[in-house]
């Protein structure tokens, strides 16, 4: 599918300002919005809006379906009349440019119970919840899934009772039963995540900006997919992965990446006609209008790594499911409004599953630059307008980070190539990009602000320290507005 000319920031909503450590769905992620048009900008582009898990990483989550119930604004819960304003009193998180998740889970899961509890003296609202969680197929897994989480401890399901963990008919209706208050909890917290990013989407569309998400290629074992689903991955008797996905030695790591997500039967999605891929993907196109499709290479050949291996050096490369899936997804669902994550080690081959079912892919600035004048990601060696321009992903260091620590070859391929100093290297990047023939020109919002390594979002291998940075009340200006609007008008974005 072909996008308008546009450009956008990437910003997930737990890295808005906010009173209560970390951002959430309510004014402030609404300011954002009026911040973007404002400043010209027709994308908004997002993280995997799903609960987090391992590492409180977005791309390990607890489902692929859910949405992230830590999003959930409590003044919002306020103005329905779920929490009381006292609620929230005493309980201010002081202002600051990261998240704490010890601090914030518990909290938000306190608010939510209480939301939970006060939803039955509501009836308008429990009609309106009531209808929503009928329409919700994944709904009963997860809510249930995660109840017995809560009930164990937090553990993996590989660790449950074998009744459990095999998911025995009569066990689960037992623990259905048992848990029924902790089981409603999970499914009011999710109703009221679609409820908030539902009106938050609705005035980004009012504002005429559309939402880019993203989906990861695979999902986590400690999941309700895999839990629900486990026949289609390649799982062990004891209920663990046998093989595991990452990536072979690269630039960002000299070892590979070891992701330990467990690994999909494409022959038995194959042979249900990928029913899971689609209503998966449907799921999606209900919160936002464009999907990035992370690590598309995986679709074409995906890397396999031993689940027992230490680090990803022994993998090997299996073929993945192909065109059979695109063609199921398009026939469901009808023009697919993806965009393919092209990166890494990409060959002719994954070119062309993307050019045949015509996804825009990536070009990221800060790749092009030390290796002479042949480097795809420099502007004059994008093929196709049909490509998506970044000054760097979730996963790069921010522009001023990656410049304090580049090459003497990249900095002096960079001063030839613009005819500029470097000394406001961001956004000279954000000028690189707008003035690109790309589609889609998308910025970190950390560059925009020309903020340094200090405010990036994930370095991949790194265990813990990740998905923290906050953008800072008042960062967000008027007058920055004024200026990216201005940039973006010179280049018809």
């Amino acid at each position: 599918m072909r996008f308008p000319r546009s450009s956008g920031i990437l910003l997930h909503p737990t890295s808005l300002p906010g009173r209560f450590g970390i951002g959430d769905l309510g004014a402030e992620a609404h300011r954002f919005v009026d911040f973007l048009h404002a400043a010209g900008q027709r994308i908004w582009q997002v993280l995997p809006l799903t609960p987090t898990g391992y590492g409180d990483s977005p791309y390990q989550s607890f489902s692929a379906f859910a949405g992230n119930p830590f999003l959930v604004s409590p003044e919002r819960l306020v103005e329905d009349g779920l929490l009381r304003p006292t609620d929230l009193e005493g309980v201010i998180v002081a202002a600051s440019d990261r998240v704490d998740y010890g601090v914030v889970i518990p909290q938000r899961w306190a608010w939510l119970e209480q939301a939970s509890g006060a939803l039955a003296s509501n009836p308008a609202l429990e009609g309106e919840f009531d209808a929503w969680r009928a329409a919700q197929p994944w709904l009963a897994d997860y809510s249930l899934f995660s109840a017995l989480k809560d009930a164990h401890g937090g553990r993996s399901w590989e660790h449950w009772d074998d009744t459990l963990r095999q998911r025995e008919p009569a066990s689960l209706t037992r623990a259905r039963h048992e848990l029924h208050a902790r089981v409603r909890v999970h499914e009011v917290a999710q109703w009221l995540f679609h409820r908030q990013w539902a009106q938050l989407r609705a005035h980004a569309h009012s504002k005429g900006i559309a939402i880019l998400g993203d989906a990861p290629i695979f999902v986590a074992h400690d999941s309700a997919d895999v839990w629900s689903r486990p026949e289609l991955f390649f799982l062990d008797d004891a209920s663990r992965p046998s093989v595991v996905a990452g990536v072979p030695p690269d630039y960002f790591s000299e070892t590979g990446q070891l992701w330990g997500n467990p690994l999909y039967r494409w022959d038995r999605l194959a042979d249900e006609g990928y029913a899971w891929w689609i209503e998966r993907l449907r799921t999606q196109l209900t919160l936002v209008d464009r999907v990035r499709l992370d690590h598309f290479i995986g679709f074409h050949n995906y890397f396999e790594i031993p689940a027992d291996a230490p680090d990803a050096r022994k993998g090997r490369w299996v073929p993945g499911p192909g065109s059979a899936l695109f063609d199921a997804l398009e026939t469901a669902l009808g023009p697919l409004p993806i965009l393919a994550e092209d990166l890494g080690e990409v060959s002719p081959e994954v070119f062309a599953l993307r050019d045949r079912h015509e996804f825009p892919g990536m070009r990221v600035l800060t790749f092009a630059f030390g290796s002479g004048s042949e480097n795809p990601f420099l502007p004059h060696r994008f093929e196709t307008a049909h490509c998506a321009a970044y000054t760097g992903s979730h996963d790069n260091d921010p522009v001023a980070g990656w410049w304090a620590t580049a090459s003497d070859a990249e900095r002096d391929h960079v001063r030839s190539y613009l005819a500029r100093d470097g000394s406001d290297i961001a956004w000279d990047l954000l000028r690189l990009g707008s003035a690109s023939v790309a589609d889609s020109f998308v910025a970190q919002m950390q560059d925009v602000l020309a903020l340094g390594s200090d405010s990036r979002m994930n370095l991949p291998g790194r265990a813990s320290g990740n998905w923290q940075w906050r953008l800072i009340s008042g960062q967000a200006s008027p007058e920055l507005a004024e200026r990216l609007r201005a940039l973006t008008g010179i280049y018809g974005r």
